[in-house]
């Protein structure tokens, strides 16, 4: 913009060197509007520079603010990795710890079932053992009558060996195989100790049994099968002897 003297030249000029008044007011309006726009001016490059202060100071702070940002960011996201990483970490724990559970529920419930079918083995060997406690229990009760049968028996076989000794010299002796021999004497009256015997015993059946007879009697069987029906044993006796006596 030109100065305010410069505005005149190569303007006309009036007579006398005065200019007329409506130019000299349109000078000074142009004057004032010139100020007013420098003043503006002015006070506009002051503005922007502030404002360009102020945007500066701003990015700076925005720097700032976003680098302290990021770091943060940076810090918070290797913080929930590593909690994601301890969460998989955990959790491949409990899968392994469950896994095992599950391994020592099943061993649990194998040895339950074994226990169980051992349990039974047991009340069944129990009750085996009971059956045989019984049947021992009547066997044992078996032999035991048994056993007082035939010591009775053996009183009664004494008792009569003492009467058949003493009047028909009859001896009674334990042998091999548990039998007993009997030896009779006072038969022949020539030879009143030549011996007439025969053996005896109780077989399985607990019946009486004879073998052996010296000198052989042919009857002896039959004596036997008597003595068996009759369970008189002095009667069998008597026969016996009565037999060796006849002999030639």
């Amino acid at each position: 913009m030109l100065p305010a003297n410069q505005k005149t030249n190569g303007r006309p000029k009036s007579g006398g060197g005065r200019r007329p008044l409506s130019y000299k007011m349109v000078e000074d309006e142009l004057a004032l509007l010139d100020k007013s726009i420098n003043e503006f001016w002015n006070k506009f490059k002051s503005s922007v520079s502030d404002t360009s202060c102020q945007m500066m100071a701003l990015r700076d702070s925005y720097k700032d603010i976003n680098k302290a940002f990021t770091e943060k960011l940076s810090v918070k996201l290797k913080e929930e990795e590593r909690m994601v990483q301890m969460f998989l970490e955990y959790q491949n724990e409990i899968c392994r710890q469950n896994k095992l559970i599950q391994e020592k529920k099943d061993k649990l419930l194998k040895l339950t079932v074994e226990v169980k079918d051992k349990k039974q083995e047991l009340e069944v060997l129990a009750a085996n053992i009971q059956d045989l406690k019984e049947e021992y229990a009547r066997k044992k009760e078996t032999i035991s009558t048994a056993k007082k049968a035939s010591e009775e028996r053996l009183k009664r076989l004494q008792k009569s060996v003492d009467l058949y000794k003493e009047r028909l010299g009859l001896e009674i002796r334990k042998i091999y195989g548990d039998k007993l021999q009997f030896i009779f004497t006072n038969i022949d009256p020539k030879h009143p100790d030549s011996p007439f015997m025969f053996c005896l015993h109780l077989n399985e059946a607990r019946d009486y049994e004879v073998s052996d007879s010296a000198p052989q009697l042919e009857c002896l069987a039959e004596f036997q099968e008597n003595v068996r029906k009759t369970k008189n044993f002095s009667a069998f006796l008597a026969n016996v002897r009565k037999a060796f006596s006849t002999m030639d």
